[in-house]
C-alpha cells in the first residue's frame, strides 16, 4: 500500500508539492511567530541579568532601563551627584557604576562610567582598563582594537559630525562578550564625559551636558574618590549590584523619593512583555486564520483529486481492493502531503525567526537565542492531527463510493 502511495505521489509530484509548500508556509507563519516571541523575551531578560537595580531622576522607568540596559538613545534629566557618593558608601551594595551618555563614535555609543561596570559586565578579554581619563574599553562587537584612537561626536548631533574640539580617547582594552547591547559600546571615565562637556563639581543641570564644552585632559590619572564626591555632577542613571537579593530591595525602597527613582529591570520588562503578549496573540490570530483557510483550501483541492481519479478508485475496487484498503489510501496520500508540508514549514519557520533575530542583534546588541521548547511539541501534533482529520473526508467519501458508478463516470 506504501508502495502505491508514493508510486501516485510520483507521478502527480506537481501538485503534491503545491499543497505542501502551502501547508509549509502556513506552518512557518505559527512557528516564526512563537519562536521570536520567545526569543525576545529570553534575550532582553539575559541582557538585563547583570544589573540588580537602575536608579535614576523620576521620570519614565520604561525609558531609564531602556536607556541603561538597553543603551537606546534619549535625553534623560540627571539626578543629584552625591546619590553615587552614597551608594558607593552602602554595605548592601556589591557595586555601583554611573553611566553618562550623550556621544558617540561611528554610530556606536559612548558611555561614561567606571571600572565597576566593567568588572560587572564580566572584565576585560583583551588589553586593560581605565587608567587616565584619556582610555577607552570597547565592547566585543565594535570593530576597534587595543592602540586604536578616536574622536567622539556629540550623538545628538552626529548626522552634522560635531566633533568634541579636544577629546581623543585611545582604547585600551575590549570587553569580553556579553551577549547585550554593551557589545556594541564604547565605554570611557565617567569623569572624562564630565570634563568634555564643561560639567566641573556642582552643576547638575541637564543644560550643562548639553551647551559647554571643554578639552580633556587625556593624561589625568582616573580618580575613583571624584565619583563619589558630595559635590559630583549630576548622572542621568547608576546601575547597581547587591550582595543579596533582600539587599536589592531594601535598595529599591530607600532609593525610591523625590529626587530619584529605583526600579529593577526585570519590573520594566514584564511591562513589556504584557504588550508583547498582546501583538503575539494578534499574531497567533493571523497565523491560526491562515491555517484554517490553508485547511480550507487542501481540502477543497484534495476533494477535486477525488472526484477526479473515480475510474482509478472503481478500478482497483473491481480488481478485488477493499473498501478499507481505499479508505488508507486516500488518507494516506492527503495526510503524507500535510505531514510534509508541516515539517517543511518548521524548519522555514526556524530559520525565518533565525534571520529576524539576526537582524535585531545586529541592530541592539542583544543576543537573540531561537529554541524550541517542549511546549513547541504539542503545537506541532496538533497541527498533524489537524491535518490528519481533514484527511478523513476525502477519505470517506472515496470509501463510499460504489465501484460500479465509479467505473460508469
Amino acid at each position: 500500500m506504501l508502495r502505491f502511495i508514493l508510486a501516485d505521489l510520483r507521478r502527480a509530484w506537481p501538485g503534491a508539492l503545491a499543497i505542501a509548500l502551502i501547508i509549509a508556509f502556513a506552518t512557518a507563519l505559527g512557528i516564526t511567530v512563537t519562536l521570536q516571541e520567545r526569543a525576545l523575551r529570553l534575550g532582553s531578560a539575559r541582557a538585563a541579568d547583570a544589573f540588580d537595580l537602575v536608579i535614576g531622576a523620576p521620570a519614565s522607568e520604561t525609558q531609564l532601563v531602556l536607556s541603561s540596559v538597553f543603551l537606546q538613545p534619549a535625553p534623560l534629566p540627571l539626578m543629584p551627584g552625591a546619590v553615587m557618593g552614597e551608594l558607593a558608601a552602602d554595605p548592601r551594595v556589591a557595586w555601583a557604576a554611573p553611566i553618562g551618555f550623550g556621544d558617540a563614535h561611528e554610530g556606536w555609543p559612548v558611555v561614561g562610567t567606571t571600572g565597576a561596570l566593567i568588572d560587572g559586565l564580566g572584565g576585560i578579554a583583551k588589553g586593560q582598563g581605565f587608567a587616565r581619563l584619556g582610555d577607552a574599553v570597547v565592547g566585543a562587537r565594535v570593530p576597534m582594537a587595543p592602540g586604536d584612537t578616536f574622536h567622539p561626536v556629540h550623538a545628538e548631533l552626529a548626522a552634522e559630525g560635531e566633533v568634541h574640539q579636544g577629546t581623543t580617547y585611545t582604547v585600551r582594552g575590549v570587553l569580553s562578550p556579553t551577549g547585550s547591547p554593551w557589545d556594541r559600546a564604547i565605554l570611557v571615565p565617567i569623569e572624562a564625559v564630565w570634563q568634555s562637556h564643561g560639567m566641573e563639581a556642582g552643576h547638575d543641570k541637564e543644560g550643562d551636558a548639553r551647551h559647554h564644552e571643554g578639552a580633556l585632559d587625556a593624561d589625568q590619572p582616573v580618580n575613583p574618590a571624584a565619583v563619589a564626591a558630595p559635590n559630583a555632577p549630576g548622572v542621568p542613571a547608576i546601575v547597581v549590584r547587591g550582595h543579596t537579593i533582600a539587599d536589592a530591595y531594601n535598595l529599591r525602597q530607600h532609593y525610591r523619593g523625590d529626587r530619584s527613582v529605583a526600579v529593577f529591570p526585570a519590573e520594566v520588562l514584564t511591562r513589556l512583555y504584557g504588550t508583547l503578549g498582546d501583538a503575539r496573540s494578534v499574531l497567533s490570530a493571523v497565523a491560526i486564520a491562515a491555517q484554517a483557510l490553508v485547511a480550507a483550501a487542501v481540502l477543497l483541492v484534495a476533494l477535486l483529486h477525488v472526484t477526479q481519479r473515480q475510474r482509478q478508485i472503481g478500478a482497483l475496487r473491481a480488481f478485488g481492493a477493499s473498501r478499507g484498503v481505499i479508505f488508507l489510501i486516500v488518507w494516506g496520500e492527503v495526510a503524507l502531503i500535510a505531514a510534509a508540508g508541516v515539517a517543511a514549514g518548521i524548519g522555514l519557520g526556524w530559520l525565518a525567526a533565525r534571520l529576524i533575530s539576526a537582524r535585531i542583534e545586529a541592530a541592539s546588541g542583544v543576543a537573540m537565542p531561537v529554541e524550541f521548547a517542549a511546549s513547541d511539541l504539542g503545537l506541532v501534533l496538533g497541527l498533524l492531527a489537524a491535518a490528519g482529520a481533514c484527511a478523513l473526508i476525502p477519505a470517506a467519501i472515496a470509501y463510499r463510493q460504489s465501484p460500479a458508478a465509479a467505473l460508469r463516470g
